[in-house]
């Protein structure tokens, strides 16, 4: 009976498998940062104009939240050690560069989740492409949000 990638989730030694748990946990590193930016930012941006978007980071923060949980049980099931370490958050006293900051987040997101899904399709595990599809989906919703209370599109 020889075993499916699925039953080898765990299975360390595969360098394959190493790299993308490295990824994973940036990944999961970088949701932690996104949590903490925006939370304070929803908290500290000012100015009328404002007013809108301030609400939507709130949403954002949790369904950040949601993307962390979900990367670390993927972790988990990998049999990899979910990280505890945010990336260094970022601030600024200027809303407009608040939403910068935020928005050049997440491009680096979606850039890295593509990376993990070439890793996760690559190595067979599929069912982790599909959660990284999901959470691409609400990345890119954040991003249009940004970028529109920025006037970019």
């Amino acid at each position: 009976m020889t075993k499916s990638n699925s039953a080898d989730a765990g299975d360390l030694s595969n360098p394959g498998r190493k790299e993308m748990l490295e990824g994973l946990n940036g990944d999961l590193a970088r949701e932690y940062k996104a949590i903490i930016q925006y939370v304070v930012f929803s908290a500290a941006l000012k100015g009328g104009e404002y007013y809108d978007i301030a609400d939507q980071l709130k949403k954002h923060a949790a369904q950040e939240l949601s993307h962390a949980l979900e990367v670390a049980r993927q972790i988990d099931y990998l049999g990899g050690n979910p990280t505890v370490t945010p990336k260094p958050a970022e601030f600024s006293t200027s809303s407009k560069k608040m939403l910068e900051i935020d928005l050049s987040g997440e491009r680096e997101t979606i850039r890295n989740y593509r990376d993990r899904i070439r890793q996760a399709e690559a190595a067979g595990e599929f069912a982790l492409s599909e959660a990284l599809r999901d959470i691409i989906a609400e990345e890119q919703d954040h991003e249009i949000d940004l970028k529109d209370a920025l006037g970019l599109r």
